[in-house]
């Protein structure tokens, strides 16, 4: 017995009149509008938050120019899978003198090597590029194929585009028109849609098939919500859940609690160059001088997810994470340029003191800049006592070594140097 596909799936439209949403796009006289009726389409990414109609909004533009239409998602995509379409694409554009639409949903999750593989095809006319994104096309898409393409900024969905939408589905679809459903009160079901269709099309049939024929209040739908929707949403409050567990098991040193939740994340289809942006600020933040090669592995992390990509990285990820985890920790560094920043605040823009002035002319020589400066390399040990502090400030603690194996051996050398100055 076939599966009904859900309400959002159902709803979804085939025409431009028939959409909802992005009327500076697709509206009377709107730039892509005019773009499709020439038949003169570029490239082009579609940039915008999950649920706004980015994947819909593609399948009606070759719809409405009757072109072949190829999709491929970048989640479980690779080099190989784009080639095989663009093959079929180049032959089918041979017999049909027609050109493809190649779809790249969520093209900011390609690696370099993937998204250089699209370069080609674009260039040499085989096909027309439609990319989605949730991110920032400038900082995801590399340059050559950004170049090559055009922008369009999509909007999350106002509240009346949302209520056209969550009425348009109680009109219109088969299975809800016969219910006679009554919507007593719509601003939860807004709310949590947070501007995102997709999401509000599925909390309604969700409340409406736990509901059955009761009347839908704010109350009813935070209810069946909070029962029934224990999932992963990186657009909403759950994502900021599960990063906050993810990052305060790591602090915490629970390895085992910490891939766990990166697995969570995996699942919900997090973007991995945002966790792993999140693992750099972390091993500064948490780890530190604690063990200074956290940061190293951290940032090594970042590059390499940032060239491989999913579902590989999800690999390197749980290597940094556990090993993130799994090391001392200290907050040290963090709270230094805490109690530095405040000082400067406190403080404002206090003088340079001159003998450690930059004098790179006569001038500046006469006047006192650099005189009196000791070059620490020409003392025993490298190091010589002299004042680097504005005078009001000499004294200052602002590092405080954390307890642990690591800092206490830098504690102990700034001692042997310092002596009394800092009190370490």
């Amino acid at each position: 017995m076939p599966t009904t596909p859900p309400l959002a799936e159902r709803m979804r439209p085939s025409s431009l009149d028939d959409y909802v949403g992005q009327q500076h796009l697709v509206g009377q006289n709107a730039i892509l509008r005019k773009a499709i009726q020439s038949g003169n389409l570029p490239s082009l990414i579609l940039w915008g938050p999950p649920g706004v109609g980015k994947t819909t909004l593609a399948y009606i533009i070759s719809q409405q120019l009757s072109r072949p239409f190829f999709s491929l998602s970048a989640i479980n995509s690779g080099v190989k899978d784009v080639r095989d379409v663009i093959e079929k694409a180049a032959k089918l554009k041979e017999t049909e003198d027609n050109l493809p639409i190649l779809f790249i949903d969520e093209i900011h999750r390609f690696s370099k090597s993937q998204q250089d593989s699209l370069l080609g095809a674009v260039e040499r006319g085989l096909v027309t590029l439609i990319g989605a994104t949730t991110e920032n096309p400038s900082f995801e898409v590399i340059s050559a194929l950004l170049s090559r393409c055009q922008v369009y900024i999509l909007k999350h969905l106002t509240e009346e585009e949302l209520v056209e939408l969550m009425n348009g589905a109680l009109k219109k679809d088969e299975i809800l028109r016969d219910k006679q459903i009554t919507i007593k009160e719509h601003e939860a079901l807004l709310r949590l849609s947070g501007g995102d269709g997709r999401k509000l099309l599925n909390i309604l049939e969700l409340v409406i098939n736990a509901a059955g024929k009761l009347p839908i209040t704010n109350e009813l739908v935070l209810q069946q919500v909070q029962q029934n929707m224990a999932m992963y949403d990186k657009a909403g409050e759950q994502h900021y859940d599960i990063i906050s567990a993810f990052i305060k098991s790591i602090r915490g040193s629970d390895p085992n609690a910490a891939v766990y939740w990166l697995a969570r994340m995996i699942a919900g289809g997090e973007d991995p160059l945002f966790i792993a942006r999140r693992l750099l600020i972390l091993a500064s933040e948490d780890v530190g001088n604690a063990n200074p090669n956290a940061l190293l592995l951290a940032n090594n992390c970042f590059q390499a997810v940032n060239v491989i990509g999913w579902p590989e990285s999800r690999i390197i990820l749980s290597q940094t994470v556990t090993y993130l985890a799994s090391s001392p920790k200290s907050n040290a560094a963090y709270e230094a340029i805490n109690k530095a920043q405040a000082l400067v605040s406190e403080t404002g823009d206090l003088p340079v003191p001159l003998h450690i002035r930059n004098a790179p002319t006569k001038l500046m020589k006469n006047i006192g800049y650099g005189k009196d400066y000791k070059y620490a390399h020409s003392y025993d040990n490298n190091f010589v006592q002299q004042e680097f502090f504005p005078e009001q400030l000499s004294g200052s603690k602002l590092y405080n070594p954390g307890n642990n194996a690591a800092e206490a051996k830098l504690r102990e050398y700034l001692k042997k140097m310092w002596q009394e100055k800092y009190g370490y």
